[in-house]
């Protein structure tokens, strides 16, 4: 086969003595035994995405290893020293259960100590949310988590967080790119200095317990905390680390482990996905579940940013529940609370992003504060806390299944979630409710609001152009209609600019630009198109509406609603 002139000349750099034997040996394997994984593995540098950097395992510049990871290592470091000149600087890493994470996180500690840069590394695996908490518990300037969060095995990634204790964002995130891309792999200190890395474990993890519990904590009295039967799954990740313990401190008793998933395995032997947004993946946690009668099921993906939560229905019978419910369930809770608290005086604000349900936007509303909506990724959520410091951040989420409780954590953390979906569902089982009969009544209060996601993947180098030809032709082929519906607006996060095809006027959005359309209907719909910054797929998502009068009327709505979105995703050629 032919290779691009491109790819031979990154193939020759890995076969120098910047390399070692063992890699060099890997690429000549693959220039004879494999040229198209040679071509996968060199035809670009990996990038930074949605959620950090994220790919297979391997040799190669498109590829996790040492080696790619250590130049993102001298490229930061070497931006530290000029962002903070004159200052001791530190930072902490933390992994997951994933293969290779707990060597590759030693790596990363090694280049930064031996750019004389002090680090702080967990003795073992650990949740990301804890490595954000720690970063400013430990009055760090930046912090790594190694985690591919919940992609397939053969997967590890790389996150970079900030002074704020937040994912990067602009300006930062290019300037990083820059040095790292000026760099030369030979450039890359790989010799630790030992005294400049300190292990960290059991005083972190208390501090961000008791600072769990501190921020999810709703008081709820003991008798309904005892009442509350939980079946819970880590998934063979690291929240089996955090989660059993912060419900014990914080008095949850009837706790039930899956204990064929409570070990931490980079396999993932008994699911096909470790990802919570995926039914299959709660199965063994649903069977516990019936066995213990337990009211709430929760399941948290590897490196436990995000929890999946099945409720009993009004029969009884086990659901799941999407990111969007759980995410105004948690958001009009937190709203009550400080309602009730007499917190609210028009200066506290929530957080939501583009793709997920306008329903936070009505949440807002209601309550008399701010829903500060943003790109995908948790990210710029944290970010707003940095950019309106003079306001209160109350908690806020997104579709894919995250939620942020409080700013003590500036990232999705199911370990917080946990606790807070906890607090509604004993709460409201002790008044003779569900947590599923309270999202009925808030349909009837604030709008019944259904989304669905379509997610296709498109993998190697054919995928992703298709993925772009797919956009392209989004763009280049507007769709005023959907389902009989009027398109009124559409939002091209690419060109900034919004367009109101009724007036024809046109508005320039003000966020960064993000390949993502959105289409509205006339007649409250939203549709979007996203390429996936994190796995080689694309993303479709639906939002549909209806106003009903009283919670005897979901059944017939919620059966319009689907039919709605049936109708959308046929006439755009998605399903």
């Amino acid at each position: 086969m032919h290779i691009e002139q491109h790819i031979l000349n990154a193939v020759n750099e890995w076969l120098t003595p910047a390399f070692d034997a063992q890699t060099q040996a890997a690429v000549k394997d693959m220039m004879t035994s494999s040229p198209k994984l040679l071509e996968e593995s060199f035809y670009k540098n990996l990038e930074f995405g949605t959620g950090g950097m994220r790919g297979i395992m391997g040799v190669g510049t498109n590829r996790i290893n040492k080696y790619t990871l250590g130049k993102n290592t001298q490229g930061l470091s070497d931006y530290l020293k000029k962002s903070f000149p004159g200052q001791d600087l530190k930072v902490v890493i933390a992994y997951d259960c994933r293969h290779n994470s707990n060597t590759l996180a030693k790596t990363v500690a090694d280049v930064f100590s031996a750019n004389g840069i002090k680090v702080f590394l967990f003795s073992d695996m650990r949740p990301t949310p804890e490595l954000s908490f720690a970063l400013k518990y430990l009055g760090c300037q930046c912090g790594i988590v190694l985690t591919a969060s919940h992609n397939p095995p053969e997967y590890n990634g790389y996150k970079v967080y900030w002074q704020d204790g937040g994912q990067l964002v602009p300006p930062q995130d290019k300037e990083i790119i820059g040095v790292i891309e000026s760099l030369q792999y030979s450039d890359i200190k790989f010799s630790a200095n030992e005294d400049l890395i300190e292990y960290i474990d059991t005083a972190v993890d208390e501090a961000f317990i008791a600072s769990t519990v501190d921020n999810a904590s709703f008081n709820t009295p003991q008798a309904a905390k005892d009442q509350l039967v939980i079946a819970y799954t880590s998934l063979h990740g690291t929240s089996i680390k955090m989660i059993p313990a912060v419900l014990e401190k914080a008095g949850y008793k009837n706790l039930h482990i899956v204990a064929e998933q409570a070990t931490p395995n980079g396999d993932f032997p008994t699911v096909v996905s470790p990802n919570p947004e995926e039914p299959e993946a709660l199965t063994m946690a649903l069977a516990l579940a019936e066995k213990v009668n337990a009211d709430i099921v929760i399941g948290t993906d590897p490196d436990s940013d995000r929890l999946g939560v099945a409720v009993r229905d009004t029969n009884g019978k086990l659901i799941l529940l999407n990111g969007n419910q759980t995410m105004v369930v948690m958001t009009e809770f937190l709203l009550r609370q400080w309602k009730l608290a007499g917190k609210l005086n028009g200066k506290q604000f929530i957080g939501s992003t583009i793709v997920s349900t306008p329903m936070m936007l009505e949440l807002a509303s209601a309550y008399g504060v701010d829903c500060k909506v943003g790109l995908t990724g948790f990210k710029w959520i944290a970010k707003f806390i940095k950019d309106f410091p003079d306001m209160q951040f109350i908690g806020g989420g997104e579709e894919s299944f995250g939620f942020m409780v409080g700013d003590a954590v500036r990232d999705k953390d199911a370990v917080g979630a946990t606790l807070l979906v906890c607090e509604i569902a004993a709460q409201a089982k002790a008044k003779g409710s569900s947590l599923y009969k309270e999202l009925l009544q808030m349909y009837v209060d604030y709008g019944f609001y259904k989304e669905y996601l379509v997610s296709l993947t498109k993998k190697g180098i054919e995928g992703a152009q298709e993925i772009k030809q797919m956009m392209n032709d989004l763009r280049n082929n507007p769709v005023a209609e959907v389902a009989n519906e009027r398109v009124i607006m559409v939002e091209d996060y690419q060109a900034s600019s919004a367009k109101n095809l009724v007036t024809g006027e046109l508005e320039t959005l003000n966020v960064p630009k993000s390949d993502v359309l959105i289409y509205y209907t006339e007649d409250g719909s939203k549709i979007a198109a996203r390429p996936s910054g994190t796995e080689p797929k694309i993303k479709f998502y639906a939002s549909v509406n209806a106003q009903i009068d009283s919670v005897d009327e979901v059944p017939a709505a919620e059966a319009y609603l689907d039919q709605k979105i049936k109708n959308i995703l046929t006439d755009m050629n998605i399903i």
